[in-house]
């Protein structure tokens, strides 16, 4: 009976002692558990304070509480503002679906300065240096007085060229020997200059312009084309109160479905079974607003080229609510005659 009795007391023991075990570990954790609810619940409630300074300075409140929805708007204007800097033209542009109006453009340096009224690139090749010192000679002013015309008349001239297929060739070399004589070139690095290349040599031009100044135009010219510089400025003022504007000689045109054409277009199933061209500027001299000029660099990666760079251009504006002038003074004939024109 001893014996069993003294068993029975240690089966007791060791029973409370376990007992009182689990009951230490079950304390621990509980407070293991509140120690870490409370940490989360403090941390929310910095991170909720923090949305709630964050909306105030947003929204110029008092002490509000902050809703799913706010919370949601606070977190991706943080994600955008990380990527502000980068792009903070295009989203500027973009915000406004990539028209502004024509107002004075701050420069940065506590001055407003007038926006420079015109960028002309004359479009140009190898080869033809004979008709750029002709044009140099007629109508674009060269050295000093070339910069003299962009700060009185807000003019900017330069001829367009890309680089040879052969990068750094005697090609490139005569360019860059006659751009350091002159200043008088935009260098399009990244496109090969060659015929079928026109369309994306003008849309690069329009890309670098918009982006290098602030323009109200930005014209395409031929290098076989005379320009009167003076009543070119004053057709365009014409236009300063049109945002969305497109002028030139507008056509339209046979789309030849022929590969031996000329005028071959590989796109010809696109235009119809009448195979005409939509209403576009002839090439050989035309302007768009700056806004369509944002447009373009905006969109860059999605706009695609036909054959053609007037009927490209012309391409992109179909579908935008853009105001297409039909200007006789950009009417020329050499795109018929293969002679020098004239806009006037």
């Amino acid at each position: 009976m001893h014996t069993r009795g003294g068993s029975s007391s240690r089966g007791q023991s060791g029973l409370g002692f376990g007992s009182r075990v689990s009951s230490l570990l079950l304390a621990m954790f509980a407070t293991m558990a509140t120690i870490y609810v409370a940490g989360r619940l403090w941390q929310d409630a910095e991170t909720r304070l923090h949305l709630v300074e964050e909306l105030d300075k947003r929204i110029g409140q008092g002490k509000s509480a902050v809703s799913v929805d706010d919370t949601l708007k606070i977190i991706a204007c943080r994600e955008q503002q990380k990527r502000l800097s980068a792009v903070e033209m295009e989203l500027a542009a973009a915000r406004q679906a990539g028209f502004v109006s024509n107002k004075l453009v701050d420069k940065g340096d506590g001055h407003s300065k007038k926006r420079i009224l015109v960028v002309i690139g004359i479009i140009t090749t190898f080869g033809r240096k004979k008709n750029r010192d002709a044009i140099r000679k007629a109508w674009m002013p060269t050295g000093a007085a070339l910069k003299k015309m962009e700060d009185e008349k807000g003019i900017v001239l330069r001829f367009v060229i890309g680089r040879s297929a052969n990068h750094g060739d005697s090609l490139d070399r005569e360019i860059d020997n006659e751009n350091r004589q002159t200043n008088d070139f935009i260098v399009l690095d990244g496109q090969v200059e060659a015929t079928e290349e026109q369309p994306k040599k003008s849309k690069l031009f329009f890309i670098h312009a918009v982006e290098t100044w602030d323009a109200e135009f930005y014209a395409k010219v031929n290098d076989d084309v005379y320009v009167n510089i003076d009543a070119l400025g004053a057709t365009l003022s014409t236009h300063l109160d049109k945002p969305r504007t497109y002028i030139g000689c507008m056509k339209s045109g046979e789309v030849f479905s022929e590969p031996t054409h000329k005028w071959y277009e590989p796109d010809w199933w696109k235009f119809g079974d009448a195979k005409s061209y939509f209403r576009h500027a002839s090439g050989e001299i035309y302007a768009i607003s700056r806004a369509l000029a944002q447009f373009i660099s905006i969109n860059r990666s999605l706009l695609r080229t036909y054959a053609h760079d007037d009927v490209s251009t012309g391409s992109w504006f179909i579908g935008l609510d853009v105001q297409h002038i039909d200007e006789s003074k950009f009417c020329c004939s050499s795109w018929a005659t293969g002679s020098i024109c004239a806009a006037v």
